[in-house]
Parts: structure tokens; C-alpha cells; sequence
């Protein structure tokens, strides 16, 4: 690392610290040539192929840009797309890849957009799925309708038993 004022090609790291959002390293460094202190941050670039072949950086932006679309006059704000973006992040680099594929990446948006929006996750998933017809539409709507009713059996307690989705006796 060279250093910033004199161009020193050595530092010394002094203190190293994770940011927030976990996706870099801060490390406070000095020059053992002139003294001063400075800053680096360090973060692993996350790679996405697309399918002409290109590879590109990962961007959040890029996420948001394209959900935003889906959400077109629905009730979701800005602060629901960083966090959506955010999700898909953290499950994109939890598989430990430096290069993922974009098909992947757009897998990784789908959960957390239909559990933000489901009429912004059928806008998503027609494009991305490419439906082609009104049996696309009827199959994603009777999935999303069998996934409520899954989630509405396991949440109600039973009467008799006290325990979520368990039935009595």
C-alpha cells in the first residue's frame, strides 16, 4: 500500500474494522516514512456474468433500478428496496462465489419480492420467467395462493393443542 502523501510503497496497519453493512474492511494505516495516518478501505469486488458472456460488478443500484420497475405504483418505498437489494446481496455472497451468474442473481430477488409485493413479484417473475400466456399468469397466481395458505396453517395456533399449525388430538 502506498502511502498517500509521500508515495512510500510500505504502511503499517495500525486498526482494522468491518463496516456496517459487513462489505468491507476499514483499516487505519501508517507511514513509516512520514509519519501521517491514513485510511484504505478494502472490499471484495462481487462479479455477475451475464449471458452475452460479459462480467460486471455487482451493484445494489442495479437491483433496486430493475425492482423499481416491478413496483411501479405499488405501495413500496425506497427504504423497502435498500433492504430488499440488501438481501440479495447477503444471499449472492453467502454462496462464497466470486462470479455468479445473473440467472442467479434474479432467483436471488424473487423470494424477497414476493414477500415484499405480490402483485410487484408477478410483474418481476412475467418478465423474468418470460411468461407467455394467461396459464403462466394462473399457475405463479394458484402458487402464491397455495404458499398464503401454507403460511396461514402454520401460523393460526390450534384451539386445542396451543401449538402453531398442529391439529388437535
Amino acid at each position: 500500500m502506498y502511502c498517500p502523501f509521500c508515495r512510500h510503497p510500505d504502511s503499517r496497519v495500525i486498526d482494522s474494522r468491518v463496516t456496517e453493512d459487513g462489505t468491507a474492511i476499514r483499516r487505519r494505516r501508517s507511514c513509516p516514512e512520514c509519519g501521517r495516518r491514513f485510511t484504505t478501505q478494502e472490499s471484495v469486488i462481487l462479479m455477475v456474468a451475464k449471458r452475452s458472456g460479459v462480467t460486471e460488478p455487482f451493484t445494489r443500484d442495479k437491483i433496486i433500478r430493475g425492482v423499481q420497475r416491478a413496483c411501479q405504483g405499488r405501495p413500496v418505498d425506497e427504504d423497502q428496496l435498500a433492504m430488499l437489494a440488501q438481501r440479495v446481496e447477503e444471499t449472492i455472497r453467502a454462496r462464497g462465489l466470486a462470479e455468479v451468474p445473473s440467472h442467479e442473481v434474479g432467483l436471488a430477488i424473487l423470494g424477497p419480492l414476493r414477500d415484499l409485493d405480490e402483485v410487484a413479484y408477478l410483474r418481476f417473475a412475467s418478465v423474468y420467467r418470460g411468461f407467455e400466456s394467461l396459464d403462466d399468469f394462473e399457475k405463479e397466481i394458484i402458487a402464491l395462493r397455495d404458499r398464503r395458505v401454507d403460511q396461514q396453517d402454520t401460523d393460526v395456533p390450534s384451539a386445542a393443542s396451543g401449538q402453531p399449525g398442529k391439529p388437535p388430538g
